[in-house]
């Protein structure tokens, strides 16, 4: 690894929005500047695995799970199979991957394409995790949501829109059924699906579902500027991956027609016979909904097409130069659709009973007998380690077995209870505070030199690890 640190840093350096959230980018080169240590390419600590060619004639290594894992990207469009002719996918690939498996993606995965000649990725996307009450999600709590059952539930589509709408990309957000609800009924429900409503009923009603726009320039030429400008605006967050922000503004269209309406009054326009103005109205309304379908099918495919379907178009690349990049404002004769969506009952946060606090009976204050000397800390040798090998301890659910770097001329081996909140795989390469001058001791009859400091809340435990990259042994005082 040690010889792809100044390629990677290169790599991105000209690239400077190659890793998205930009924060995460910084996270990386920060780690690459510290130095890469070398990384052996098989595992001897277990026997599951890929096994390495008979030619190599040693049957006790297998290939590390990351580097076979990663190389399926290559290998499923054919890399070495002899369909090399669907590789030209592979430039264009733009990965979305977890915040905590970063390093292997950012750092491993690029420096083996480099050393196979392949292009490295376009871009590499990083989302946060969803929590409950502000607590991961996780088996071992049994705080794990299901998402087909919330699919089945509320929609698969809008769930879709709330999971992309409600939090920043790369940040982490708390799921509220309550939250998701609310999504529904304001934004797709009201703003959306009641507007293409109201339109079809008044286009039904005063012009027999058909509409010509030659009179929208003459009467709303600034309304149509905004339109438009919004639409674009809301298309220029895509690539960027600020999905939250292209639906804000993509459903700020929905907001802005809708006061238009109200402002407009077209009711009152056909009262007053202003038919012209009144059609320039609609076909304003109907040529931006029509417009918005080709945004919203990135987000919500199948409302996206019910959506164009009302106004007679299929979602169609062709239909997207047409319609959304040129901007031409079409006539139209609509059809009346099924509702896009439904509303949904309100959802009531419970919060918990608070069961009667007891008084607590009055007692003598004692003195404080916990307290240790600085003497007494100084004994306590905790160092700086990095974690080279990782794997769970048999007929154990809660211990890893780790080989630990600390600096000595070998791995240390420590037995830590933290298999329920980590995975094996994820660990190696993780910098650790170790206790290090601790008793050795058995632990389900292995051999422990030492202990891996944690933090743990109620719910959650965290591993304790230096802010800044360090050599493995440096001392923590």
């Amino acid at each position: 690894m040690s010889a792809y640190e100044k390629p990677l840093l290169e790599f991105y350096a000209k690239n400077p929005e190659v890793i998205l959230p930009i924060y995460r980018k910084n996270e990386v080169t920060s780690f690459i500047e510290q130095g890469l240590l070398d990384l052996s390419i098989t595992r001897t600590s277990f026997e599951w695995g890929i096994p390495l060619p008979k030619k190599m004639n040693d049957p006790k290594h297998v290939v590390y799970v990351w580097l076979d894992a990663l190389l399926n990207y290559a290998s499923a469009l054919g890399y070495l199979n002899g369909l090399e002719n669907k590789m030209a996918h592979f430039e264009c690939a733009r990965h979305i991957v977890g915040k905590d498996i970063l390093r292997f993606h950012a750092i491993y995965w690029p420096a083996f394409l480099m050393s196979l000649n392949l292009p490295l990725f376009k871009q590499l996307c990083v989302h946060g995790w969803w929590t409950i009450e502000g607590v991961k999600m996780s088996k071992s709590l049994g705080n794990v949501l299901d998402a087909q059952k919330l699919a089945m539930e509320y929609g698969i589509e809008e769930l879709r829109y709330f999971l992309l709408r409600e939090v920043p990309f790369g940040q982490d957000g708390d799921f509220s059924k309550k939250a998701l609800v609310e999504r529904i009924n304001a934004n797709l429900n009201n703003d959306l699906g009641n507007l293409l409503n109201r339109l079809l009923g008044m286009a039904k009603k005063y012009f027999n579902h058909s509409l010509k726009s030659a009179k929208i320039t003459a009467y709303y030429p600034k309304e149509l500027e905004k339109v438009h400008h919004i639409l674009d605006n809301a298309n220029s967050f895509v690539p960027k991956m600020q999905l939250h922000k292209a639906l804000e503004e993509l459903f700020s269209v929905y907001d802005f027609l809708n006061k238009l309406i109200a402002k407009e009054e077209p009711w009152v326009l056909h009262k007053n016979n202003e038919l012209e103005k009144l059609e320039a109205l609609l076909s304003l309304i109907a040529n931006a909904l029509l417009q918005s379908s080709f945004l919203l099918y990135a987000f919500m495919p199948k409302s996206a097409m019910k959506l164009a379907s009302a106004f007679k178009t299929e979602i169609t690349p062709n239909h997207y130069e047409r319609f959304f990049k040129s901007k031409n404002l079409q006539d139209m004769i609509l059809q009346d659709t099924e509702p896009l969506f439904s509303k949904m009952e309100k959802v009531e946060e419970t919060t918990p009973v608070k069961k009667e606090e007891k008084k607590p009976e009055e007692k003598t204050p004692q003195k404080q007998e916990n307290y240790i000397s600085i003497e007494d800390f100084k004994k306590i040798e905790i160092k700086v380690g990095l974690i080279k090998e990782a794997q769970r301890v048999e007929k154990s659910n809660k211990l890893l077995r780790l080989k630990v770097d600390l600096g000595e001329n070998r791995l240390r081996q420590i037995i830590s209870g933290i298999a329920l909140d980590y995975e094996p795989e994820n660990l190696i390469g993780q910098m650790v505070c170790v206790v290090a001058n601790l008793k050795p001791a058995k632990l389900m009859g292995e051999m422990s030199e030492g202990m891996i400091l944690a933090v743990r809340d109620s719910n959650n435990l965290a591993l304790i690890s230096p802010t800044k990259e360090k050599i493995a042994g440096s001392l923590i005082s």
